[in-house]
């Protein structure tokens, strides 16, 4: 009988030797493609803080974003799911519905009605994680409702930049106006500020375990740097040599083929230094070796449309559209114990998977309510492997960047797009053709017509919502305004983004207030 308090006692010691439950850093990029890193083959832009996470971690080489813009993909990574299944089908704010002629497009069809705010009854990966312990932070973009729906309502206890809005309100310079953020100095960066919280908030609770979900503004437009990044930059593509012709007109917009705009690549090194940041915090804590790190985009890069930025070469298209350029994003995550340093993976993966994989590597059970259509990578992170499978997209809507509604599914090396407007496939091999330049679909029409039938069923699965024809759109206009867009627009293009690199260039008298140093 002397024994059992004795057993007792020692079955309530701490498990001394045993790691603790390991942090979570989760490090979202707004709209950087998958061609915008060094360790991804770019000459250009300078990123060595990310492409540490590369290196230390797994790179997964076909990591897509769920959709080929922001708010679906953010939606997926929180809930595990597609965004047919959690309802947020374009970004926050696009029209839908009659209200779709208001951008007098004269489009063939009207997209469908999509949801406006994360649903309530969503179990997100951070209110699961906050139920397990973890102390859970977010900074930056959130996009994913209004008020009622911001971070702290979908289990992130802090909110340092969270709100309604996709991009910053007032720029990347303070004062900013976010009222979940309080402008500091006059000329303080954004995206170093968001970096800074973060860090802050990593060294408040370096004794328990947390969630830094670090969801960056940047490089989303307006496209703004310093007078000093600005100057590096040009002079590094002025050294390469300077392109004569910088786009290419493909179906609808004309799209970047050259990775050379000085002040893009002036964000893209402020936030790798906010990434750097967060990475020393670490270290210097001693937290990195029990510490999971997590790097990816939500869309491909702004290759058309919005700010024109950057190419995704040799990838077809950019964010909005329905090629990889569009979809494919860079895809890191470290585990330490975990991952091999330095090792990759061929499988394609999605944003879907970030939730099951996240919640495996710490030892936490995916809710039986929430219905996750991801599946775990930890395999993968192992050197193991997983089943295959099909990866579907569906994206009813018109990008601002010249995407077509459209429904896609990939599987092995294959990929089909169905257009919604015509009813056409395209079907190209990915192993043979990544530049999307050969359409299979005659030569392979057995193989088309087995994927379209899968991505009907998946379609009809998951009640996606399909676009309905407009009988009052212009047809003759709409083709007034591609050719206008493929001659005027190109050539207006072509002159902006020279003068971008011009020695004697300033966009404004005081460079956005960004003259202060960081």
């Amino acid at each position: 009988m002397r024994l059992i308090p004795v057993i007792i006692g020692i079955l309530c010691l701490p498990l001394v030797g045993f790691p603790a439950k390991p942090n979570v850093v989760f490090i979202l990029a707004d709209d950087l493609g998958w061609r915008d890193l060094g360790n991804e083959g770019s000459t250009y832009y300078e990123s060595p803080h990310i492409d540490r996470i590369a290196r230390e971690g797994m790179k997964f080489t076909r990591g897509y974003a769920t959709c080929q813009v922001c708010s679906p993909s953010r939606a997926s990574i929180l809930t595990g799911k597609y965004p047919t299944n959690h309802g947020i089908t374009t970004w926050i704010g696009d029209r839908s519905g009659e209200a779709w002629r208001g951008t007098r497009r004269n489009d063939s069809h009207l997209p469908p009605e999509y949801d406006r705010n994360l649903r309530a009854s969503e179990i997100t990966l951070a209110e699961v994680m906050k139920k397990a312990g973890y102390k859970t932070f977010f900074a930056g973009k959130w996009h994913l409702g209004t008020k009622g729906s911001w971070p702290t309502d979908h289990g992130f206890e802090i909110n340092k930049g969270g709100w309604d809005v996709g991009s910053p309100r007032g720029g990347f310079y303070s004062p900013w106006q976010n009222p979940n953020l309080e402008s500091g100095p006059a000329g303080e960066s954004l995206t170093l500020r968001l970096g800074r919280e973060t860090a802050n908030f990593i060294e408040a609770n370096k004794d328990k375990p947390f969630l830094a979900y670090l969801s960056f503004y940047t490089v989303h437009g307006p496209i703004q740097t310093t007078p000093d990044l600005w100057r590096k930059y040009q002079e590094k593509a002025t050294a390469a040599g300077l392109a004569k012709e910088r786009f290419l007109f493909d179906r609808r917009l004309s799209v970047r083929q050259v990775q050379d705009c000085p002040i893009y690549a002036g964000m893209i090194e402020t936030m790798d230094d906010a990434v750097g940041m967060v990475l020393k915090k670490l270290d210097q804590l001693g937290l990195a070796d029990n510490t999971i790190v997590c790097f990816t985009s939500d869309n491909g890069g702004v290759s058309s449309g919005d700010a024109f930025s950057t190419s995704n070469t040799p990838l077809r298209g950019g964010k909005g559209r329905q090629w990889e350029g569009g979809i494919r994003e860079p895809f890191y995550l470290k585990a330490p114990g975990v991952t091999k340093p330095g090792s990759t993976t061929a499988v394609p993966v999605n944003g879907i998977d970030w939730y099951p994989t996240l919640l495996e590597l710490t030892g936490i059970k995916v809710p039986t309510k929430q219905q996750v259509d991801g599946v775990s990578l930890v395999p993968l992170l192992k050197g193991k492997t997983i089943p295959g499978r099909p990866l579907y997209w569906h994206y009813p809507h018109y990008g601002n960047q010249g995407g077509e509604p459209s429904s896609i599914i990939t599987e092995d090396n294959w990929k089909l797009i169905h257009y919604h407007e015509d009813g056409r496939d395209e079907l190209y091999h990915l192993g043979q053709d990544e530049v999307e330049q050969k359409d299979l679909a005659t030569a392979e029409s057995k193989r088309a017509r087995v994927m379209r039938s899968k991505l009907d069923a998946w379609l009809k699965a998951t009640k996606a919502k399909m676009p309905v024809k407009d009988d009052k759109a212009d047809m003759v206009k709409r083709k007034a305004r591609f050719e206008s867009l493929a001659t005027q627009g190109k050539e207006r293009l072509e002159r902006q983004h020279a003068n971008f690199l011009n020695s004697d260039y300033k966009p404004n008298k005081d460079w956005w207030g960004s003259a202060t140093k960081d």
